[in-house]
């Protein structure tokens, strides 16, 4: 059979092609080469940036979302207001929500100081001051983007929307809304400014995964880092002296060598929510719930974590209380015997704290109980929720996906639930939600699987 002549080549490198396969390879060429000339490369791996795009591989983009994350449109919201993990929810819901839009998110300010209703007496702190900026936005690169004002070209044409509010409000809506202002003309708009209530209120849209993701990009600047260094550091010091003994260590399993050199003393964290106006919440949010399950007593406390399955005593118990409790002498009192506890005051550690707003207060204390052995808190606390959030995506990384009868590290418990031998219920979140409504409201449907 003749060959075409467009074919000789093949022959030459050895190709003994017919003309029906020889015409193909030829077409299949030139479509790569018409390809190569045309259109524009990029790599599919997460974080890639190609122009004014982050592309994203592996993750699944939401509705609109035709290439990537824009870095040449913005959102911008509203100042983050309340408490530290309120603002941290509220600023990861603004984070999705720019996801959604395409869009880069304007860093916002955060609020140093906590007040409900005193809007005006709101102290605005940048999110770099708290959270490492850079850090962010190299562990969340391919999922969301953070920029600064600077990065805006035109500041006087932005877009303002207007989040709507009230019952009738609804999600469909709100997502509606959001659909709407991811096409034209809206798209052209270099900034959309979102104006209206707080981001913590936005009707939630993403499931927990999605939050996780952020949560575990928001690293503290290394000032609040090396703060909550000197309190665990002085927590395990105070740990060691109490155990100081060769029959203490053997105890808890540690001889005095091992613990010098290699393994820390461990401590127990307790989030202890007796305050005055979190009682006044929580008995009111269980007449509305018909829940008898969120308020717990000091001494209710007390006696769950000291029916701790397997804890070894004598331990340190670090108590993070709110200020008001640390001139009540009670709450160090009746705690069971190797229960040892300690709050900033007795640690000699509160002038630390006096150094800084209530934020970053806060976020001292969230490191030191995010680092702590076992973590005992109240499953309607927003910053126990987050704290066991995080702490699960840490026994997931090592493989663990259940703490139920298993002796685990880093374990974690409600005491305001009733759970093996009358001590505090196993805690682990559930990472499938389709929400972090349960997270940012409360719960007592909880369990020691994922």
């Amino acid at each position: 059979m003749d060959v075409p002549p467009y074919c000789k080549n093949f022959k030459v490198l050895g190709c003994h092609l017919n003309s029906f396969a020889c015409k193909c390879v030829v077409l299949a060429v030139t479509a790569l080469v018409i390809r190569a000339v045309l259109l524009p490369t990029f790599s599919i791996f997460d974080g890639t940036e190609q122009d004014n795009l982050v592309f994203i591989g592996n993750l699944s983009l939401s509705f609109g979302q035709k290439s990537g994350i824009r870095k040449d449109k913005f959102l911008e919201v509203p100042q983050i207001v309340w408490g530290l993990n309120n603002q941290k929810i509220a600023f990861a819901r603004a984070c999705l929500t720019a996801r959604l839009l395409n869009r880069t998110l304007l860093m916002p300010s955060l609020s140093a100081s906590l007040f409900y209703k005193e809007v005006e007496l709101l102290e605005p702190i940048s999110f770099d001051k708290v959270f490492q900026f850079k850090k962010f936005n190299s562990l969340c690169n391919g999922f969301v983007q953070l920029g600064e004002l600077s990065d805006v070209r035109n500041r006087t044409g932005a877009f303002e929307l207007q989040k709507g509010s009230g019952r009738r409000w609804t999600p469909e809506r709100d997502m509606d809304q959001l659909k709407q202002h991811n096409e034209d003309p809206y798209n052209e708009y270099e900034v959309i400014q979102i104006v209206g209530k707080n981001p913590f209120l936005w009707h939630d849209h993403w499931p927990v995964k999605d939050y996780a993701k952020i949560f575990e990009c928001m690293v503290l600047v290394d000032e609040i880092m090396n703060e909550a260094d000197k309190v665990v550091s002085r927590i395990r010091e105070i740990g060691a002296a109490q155990v100081s003994s060769r029959k203490e260590f053997a105890q808890i399993g540690i001889s005095p060598a091992e613990n010098s050199v290699v393994q820390p003393v461990p401590y127990v964290a307790v989030h202890m929510r007796i305050e005055i106006d979190w009682m006044i919440h929580c008995k009111k949010l269980e007449q509305r719930s018909n829940i008898t399950q969120i308020c717990s007593s000091k001494e209710e406390i007390m006696e769950r974590v000291g029916n701790i399955v397997g804890l070894k005593t004598p331990v340190v118990v670090y108590l993070a209380i709110a200020d008001s409790l640390l001139h009540d002498p009670s709450i160090l009192n009746g705690w069971k015997e190797g229960l040892i506890p300690f709050e900033k005051k007795k640690l000699g550690v509160e002038g630390n704290y006096k150094k800084f707003s209530y934020l970053i207060q806060s976020a001292i204390d969230y490191e030191v109980c995010l680092r702590a052995d076992v973590f005992v808190g109240n499953s309607f606390s927003t910053f126990s929720n987050l704290i066991v959030l995080d702490r699960t995506q840490k026994l997931l990384r090592t493989g663990v996906t259940s703490s139920c009868g298993v002796d685990v590290r880093w374990p974690s418990y409600a005491y305001n639930i009733l759970g093996e031998s009358k001590g505090p219920q196993r805690w682990m979140t559930n990472m499938s939600g389709s929400s972090l409504q349960a997270i940012s409201y409360g719960s007592n449907d909880i369990s020691c699987r994922v």
